[in-house]
């Protein structure tokens, strides 16, 4: 008999290559999980991942499912896994799943936060979640870009991703939080293209730079062309915050 288990993972993507498996000596979240999974199933095992989070990203929330031929109870087995992995990888949750659930396409949604320091100096202690910018911003004019992207459109200048696959995509909700001298995007939607986010967010930077205007988000939307757009923000301030079902 095969169990199907959903699991919800968390981790600090600092040192490594993304999720995606590659070959050693590259370290990914994927590479890692189906090492451990080896070693408690005595079999290779497939995890496949709700989303594919580059290099440096981190994750508060990816949901991820693999089957195995044996079956052990959801709590034995996260408390098996944790103790095979890395501190900066942790399986938060453990259940047992239909055997038709796939945790990529039985997703209907996913929330990304993106965090900003905008203050002259970092702590050590929040630096590798946050893109520091040790220099002003123009926050009202950076608030204003949100609603260009709300809606169902295509993000062909936002992003990095194979030139032939779709390029419409829908984002249902993109809020700006300022707290002190941090600043805290959170951006929703059915899903995303290869770096769509970062180039969003690194866009509206450039936009609080002065480098751009709010205005000139429609005509960099219709031009379809990633040279349109601003600079990819850096992966560090990018975390997967959940995934919706």
């Amino acid at each position: 008999m095969v169990t199907n288990y959903k699991i919800i993972v968390h981790y600090d993507g600092a040192r490594f290559s993304g999720w995606q498996f590659q070959a050693p000596p590259l370290k990914t979240i994927q590479g890692e999980l189906m090492r451990a999974l080896q070693i408690i199933a005595k079999h290779r095992v497939i995890v496949t991942g709700s989303s594919r989070t580059d290099a440096g990203v981190h994750s508060a929330g990816l949901a991820a499912n693999f089957h195995l031929k044996i079956k052990i109870a959801p709590e034995s087995l996260k408390k098996a896994l944790n103790s095979l992995l890395a501190e900066d990888i942790r399986i938060m949750e453990c259940e047992v799943m239909d055997k038709s659930f796939n945790a990529r396409f039985s997703a209907k949604g996913k929330v990304y936060i993106y965090r900003i320091y905008f203050g002259q100096t970092v702590s050590p202690f929040i630096c590798r979640y946050m893109h520091h910018i040790p220099y002003p911003l123009n926050l009202r004019q950076m608030r204003k870009c949100l609603p260009y992207f709300i809606g169902e459109k295509d993000f062909s200048s936002f992003t990095s991703d194979d030139p032939d696959k779709e390029r419409m995509r829908g984002i249902s909700e993109f809020t700006m939080k300022v707290r002190g001298e941090e600043i805290t995007f959170t951006i929703s939607g059915k899903s995303f293209l290869r770096y769509m986010v970062r180039n969003i967010i690194g866009t509206i930077i450039d936009v609080g730079r002065g480098k751009l205007k709010p205005g000139d988000i429609p005509a960099i939307f219709e031009a379809r062309d990633r040279k349109k757009a601003g600079q990819s923000a850096p992966a560090k301030g990018l975390t997967l915050a959940k995934v919706i079902y």
